[in-house]
This record gives structure tokens, C-alpha cells and sequence, in this order.
């Protein structure tokens, strides 16, 4: 029995939930490690180590997360209350994250711990669900890409929104005093992204019935996927996927406010970056529906990784083609992100097929602590690497050893990680062909109108 094609409507619905996602994530990205050091106080060191550390607490959470989603079963299905259930929590732990207490050094490192970890955990409890709904709103995997390219040109609009407005609110609700101004900025992103949970939650319907409930111990499924060749190298490809993507991002501020030497231009270079993503996203689908997408997610990731590497050789002073190789590289980089998680719904299928069982909450809940891992290792290496070089937060000047790592981690780097992703997706083997066969067994299994 087929299902109809998801209209333009919900389409728009299930994007706007990484939309709220990305008014707090895009946030973190973009300003966090900035945040820590420059306006918080922490050290480089002690942020970089924070950010790994607490990737130990997402290593337990998101596989119960997962596994709690694949045994979800309510009136509203299986994956869509969460959106309802954690909104509040979610923005209300944006807005703490970056509070800064009036207390002593020990305070503020503990302080910032535990609200890093209550914000990971409460993006854990909402993004997992809101990832595996997918599988759960279309069967076809074509109608998935298409899905996952409104959802990220909706959630970069976030980032667009978050990179053009942030900057702006912390000075307009500060008035000067960086610190409460980044606390009243974040509180706006967090209202905003509760809203926008409550409108996806109301305007999605999960339509594709599991195959079964969820049976056995969360130990069970993780042997399952262990087993599973094509998840083992989605979860690598995660892992050093986001470790560049936040060794670029996390390094922006810097790269803008001290290589570039125009912290004038740090909203306008991230709105460029930004707007790039959302076109990069929107043309994915239309644009690559031709080709396989194992072979197209090559050759893009391929190219971004030259791309970034490219951009080290560029005289800093040579504004116009900064800016030029970086929306270029943005917008080509983007247009990759849709095919992988596309693919990740693929290998849900690929495990029914193999294992008979419907595991896409462990499925997603793996992939983003893979990304979340990436993230950690990223966070960590921009802090260790800024603290070796002798970066100083807030100085006016750094020195040249501090320029150039900082250069270093915005283009090199991570294109050496970009370039690294084209020969782990040579062990992925879920192509055109390979899909079809697993659509063809799975054709005959019910599915809810």
C-alpha cells in the first residue's frame, strides 16, 4: 500500500522543527566557544576541555534517548510529541547556557558544566525524535531527500536569522554590558524556538506504520547496529564530518575579529556564509535527483574540502575574494548535507531488511552522538590548539604563531577533514541499485495510510 506524496505544507512544517533547533544550535555554534572565552571568562583550555568532556554524558543519553523513541507509542505517534514534550525545557536551557553568575572562578567553571550538559541532554531529548520522524512521515527515499533539503534550508535560515540578529541584540539589550546583552539575546532565540516546535509538532502527521515494536535491551539494538557494515561508517563519517565543520565554525569569530582585523564585518561574513546554505540546501534535491547520491555526496564533499584549503593561500586583505570563497564553499558544502541524511533513513531500511527491526530512534540517536562527538573533538581542538598558540581573550592584538593556527583552523584543517570523508564513503555501498533491492523486499510490509 503507497502512501501519497507529503505536501508542500508539511514539508514546511517538518523544516520549521530544525529551525527551532538551529535558533538555539546555530547559537552554540557560532558564539559559544567566543562566549566562554571572551566574554564569560573561562580560559581556552578550560573550554576545549569542557567540550569534550561532557560528550561522556551524550555517550549514555542518546543511546537510552533512542531507544526510549523506538518504544514510544502515543495517540499523536511515536516521534512527534517529543517536539511538544521538551520545547520548553529546550529554550529554557538556551537562555541559562548563557547566563553568566556573579560568583568566583570555581563557580563559573561548575556553573557552566552543568548548564552544558542540561543544554546537550534537552537537545538529545528533542532532536532524536525529530530526526528519526522522517522515516516515519514518507517511505520514498527520493520524498526523503526532498523533506531533509526544506528542513536544512529552514534550519540554516535559522542560522541566517541567529548570524544577521545576534550580534546586533547582544549590543542593542546589553547597552555595553556584553554579558548580560549575549543572556538577553539567547532568551529571544529561545522563545523563538519554542514556538516553532509547537507549530511543527501541530502540522506533521507520522503516516508509515513500524514493523514491529521494539523488543529487548538497548544493549540488544546497539549489538544490531554494531553488526550493521553501512551504519559503522555513517557514524565515522559523523564523527569527522562535524569535527571540521566545527573547527570552521567555531573558529569564525576569530578568524573575522583577528586574521581578518574587521570585526565590523563578523555578522555580514556569517550572513554570507548563511544565505549560501540556505540556496545550497534548496537546490540539493531538484539539482542532484539525477545522480546517485553516494557518488554525488563524494565529489561535493570532495571539492569542499579543496575549496577550504584553497582560501589559507588568500591574502587577508583581499576581502572580496575571502568572502567569495567562503560562500562558495558554504553553498557547495550544503548541498551534501541533505543526501547524508537522507542516507541515514536508508540505513534504517537497510536494518528492517536485514534484522527485521525498526530501529530508527537508535539509528538517529547514534548519528548525532557521532556529531556530537565530532563536535566535542572540534570544541576541544580549537580551545587546546588557541591555548598553544598563545591566543589571549579580548586582547586587541595576537601574535603571529596565534594567527596563523587560528587561519590554520579555519581552512586547512578542515578540509583535510572534507578530503578524508570522500575515502570513508567508499566503504558505503546503500546506492541506487542497493535501495531498490531493499524497497522491493520491504514493498509487501503494511504502512498506515
Amino acid at each position: 500500500m503507497s502512501i501519497r506524496p507529503l505536501t508542500i505544507r508539511e514539508k514546511i512544517a517538518y523544516g520549521l522543527g530544525d529551525m527551532g533547533c538551529n535558533f538555539v544550535w546555530q547559537t552554540v555554534m557560532l558564539f559559544l566557544a567566543y562566549y566562554y572565552t571572551d566574554v564569560y571568562g573561562l580560559s581556552p583550555a578550560h573550554m576545549g576541555t569542557m567540550f569534550l568532556l561532557v560528550r561522556f554524558v551524550d555517550a549514555i543519553t542518546d543511546p537510552l534517548m533512542g531507544s526510549l523513541v523506538d518504544r514510544t507509542e502515543t495517540r499523536w505517534g511515536r516521534f512527534r510529541p517529543y517536539l511538544a514534550w521538551f520545547a520548553v525545557p529546550f529554550g529554557l536551557a538556551c537562555m541559562v547556557t548563557f547566563y553568566t553568575p556573579d560568583m568566583g572562578q570555581t563557580g563559573k567553571i561548575v556553573y557552566a558544566y552543568a548548564f552544558y550538559i542540561f543544554l546537550t541532554i534537552m537537545y538529545t531529548a528533542i532532536n532524536v525524535p525529530y530526526c528519526a520522524m522522517a522515516n516515519a512521515l514518507s517511505s520514498d527515499p527520493q520524498e526523503r531527500t526532498s523533506l531533509q533539503s526544506f528542513r536544512f534550508a529552514l534550519g540554516t535560515a535559522a542560522g541566517l536569522i541567529v548570524a544577521l540578529v545576534a550580534l546586533p541584540l547582544v549590543k542593542l539589550i546589553g547597552g555595553g554590558n556584553e554579558q548580560v546583552g549575549y543572556f538577553g539575546a539567547m532568551s529571544v532565540m529561545g522563545v523563538i524556538a519554542i514556538a516553532l516546535f509547537f507549530i511543527s509538532f501541530a502540522n506533521t502527521k507520522e503516516r508509515v506504520a513500524p514493523t514491529q515494536q521494539a523488543k529487548g535491551s538497548v544493549a540488544k539494538d546497539l549489538k544490531l547496529l554494531l553488526a550493521n557494515s553501512q551504519w559503522r561508517v555513517l557514524f565515522v563519517l559523523n564523527l569527522v564530518l562535524l569535527v571540521g565543520v566545527v573547527l570552521k565554525g567555531a573558529s569564525t569569530m576569530y578568524y573575522v575579529n583577528s586574521v581578518l582585523g574587521r570585526a565590523d564585518l563578523a555578522t555580514a561574513f556569517m550572513v554570507a556564509g548563511m544565505a549560501a546554505n540556505i540556496i545550497g540546501a534548496l537546490v540539493s534535491a531538484p539539482l542532484l535527483a539525477r545522480f546517485d547520491k553516494v557518488q554525488a555526496y563524494k565529489v561535493i564533499i570532495v571539492v569542499s574540502g579543496l575549496l577550504s584549503a584553497v582560501l589559507y593561500l588568500v591574502n587577508p586583505a583581499n576581502l572580496t575574494l575571502v568572502f567569495t570563497l567562503h560562500i562558495t564553499l558554504c553553498l557547495v558544502q550544503m548541498m551534501s548535507t541533505p543526501l547524508l541524511w537522507s542516507m541515514m533513513s536508508d540505513v534504517v531500511d537497510y536494518e528492517r531488511s536485514r534484522s527485521g527491526r525498526s530501529l530508527e530512534g537508535m539509528v538517529f540517536s547514534t548519528a548525532l552522538f557521532a556529531i556530537k562527538a565530532g563536535i566535542a573533538i572540534g570544541g576541544a581542538l580549537v580551545g587546546w590548539i588557541l591555548a598553544g598558540s598563545g591566543y589571549v581573550g579580548g586582547a586587541e592584538t595576537q601574535t603571529p604563531e596565534a594567527l596563523r593556527w587560528i587561519t590554520m583552523l579555519f581552512t586547512v584543517i578542515p578540509g583535510v577533514c572534507y578530503v578524508l570523508l570522500g575515502g570513508i564513503m567508499s566503504f558505503y555501498k546503500l546506492d541506487t541499485q542497493a535501495l531498490k533491492s531493499i524497497a522491493s523486499k520491504l514493498n509487501a510490509e503494511p504502512v498506515a495510510a
